[in-house]
């Protein structure tokens, strides 16, 4: 491991946290792979290493974009909440140092908690699995769901529309201006649901397959809005990764289906059509704004796969699917399968 000295603010905030003591020599960490927004450091503290995460106030992409840090304070409150919905479902935190955008939570072993994008980006397509996470998607948003008194605890709407309503849709809208009608109001319905509490980044990068089942990294875009987006933005991945990994196109399908079918079967806080149908819509909206907005996946990188992502976003966006397998019957087809 390339042990180093954490950041001074890290460790400032682990001091204030009570996580180490104000004597304490700085302790030794590593920083982790992540996704944009964050600094994340493994910190070995005398009672053994913490994963340490801390906000950005300008993300790593190449578009300018800048996001508030206090997300990470409502990353925190997702944790609690979802952890309470079912324990384990989450890593447990440990401290939280609002003034820099710090938490701390418990360190999960990259040899017992395996990260699922790198699963899937091997070809190992576990549609029980994916199955797993439709369900724990499921439940949390059920069991907030049936709390609205949640909903004065996550006044986060502006922070939303900066890091996912405006980066993804209406920053893809002004790249396609014949789509602009369509990404605006998908938008507008979007931010206009309040129903569940919402992870905001249900990605595979962020779900570690556990010896207990998947568990949910990185809510630091957290709120109290419509679950129809988490379960878009998950499926939407399994979609994309077809181009990622061709050999391994029937195992991502496989696995959309699984999710889906899953989550659908286990909505009890609304009609499933309902929820189905703005997943479905919002999913062409999300597939476009993988390719033309301002977080690209970074493993399309042909000009022609991209093109192939807005022939098939693009025509659903004029349909309004709504069903979510009609999503995946037009993506066959665009794939030849």
């Amino acid at each position: 491991m390339n042990h180093r000295v954490p950041p001074p603010d890290i460790v400032t905030a682990l001091r204030r946290m009570g996580l180490l003591a104000a004597d304490a020599a700085a302790p030794a960490g590593m920083p982790l792979t992540g996704g944009v927004s964050s600094d994340i450091w493994r910190v070995d503290l005398p009672r053994g290493p913490v994963c340490v995460k801390r906000a950005l106030a300008r993300l790593k992409v190449a578009a300018e974009w800048h996001a508030p840090v206090e997300r990470n304070h409502y990353e925190a409150l997702w944790m609690r909440h979802a952890g309470a919905a079912l324990p384990g479902a989450t890593p447990r935190l440990l401290g939280e140092d609002a003034p820099s955008g710090t938490l701390a939570m418990e360190y999960l072993p990259p040899d017992i908690y395996h990260n699922w994008k790198q699963q899937l980006r091997h070809g190992a397509c576990d549609a029980a699995f994916a199955a797993a996470v439709g369900r724990t998607l499921a439940r949390i948003h059920g069991a907030t769901a049936a709390d609205p008194s949640l909903a004065a605890a996550f006044p986060t709407a502006d922070i939303f529309h900066a890091i996912r309503i405006e980066p993804y849709l209406l920053a893809t809208a002004a790249r396609h201006p014949d789509r602009a009608a369509a990404l605006h109001a998908l938008a507008a319905s979007t931010a206009a649901m309040r129903i569940a509490l919402v992870h905001g980044d249900v990605s595979p990068k962020n779900i570690l397959c556990g010896p207990h089942g998947p568990v949910f990294l990185d809510a630091e875009c957290a709120t109290w809005g419509d679950p129809a987006f988490d379960l878009a933005f998950c499926l939407t991945h399994l979609l994309l990764k077809c181009l990622w990994m061709p050999a391994a196109r029937a195992g991502f399908l496989a696995c959309y289906a699984a999710l889906g079918d899953a989550y659908r079967e286990r909505i009890d806080w609304e009609p499933a059509a309902l929820l189905e149908g703005r997943a479905a819509r919002l999913l062409p909206g999300l597939l476009l704004a993988r390719v033309d907005g301002k977080s690209p996946v970074e493993y399309i990188e042909q000009e022609s796969d991209r093109e192939r992502v807005r022939r098939v976003a693009r025509g659903l966006l004029a349909d309004a699917p709504v069903r979510l397998d009609a999503v995946a019957e037009a993506w066959r087809k665009e794939l030849g399968e």
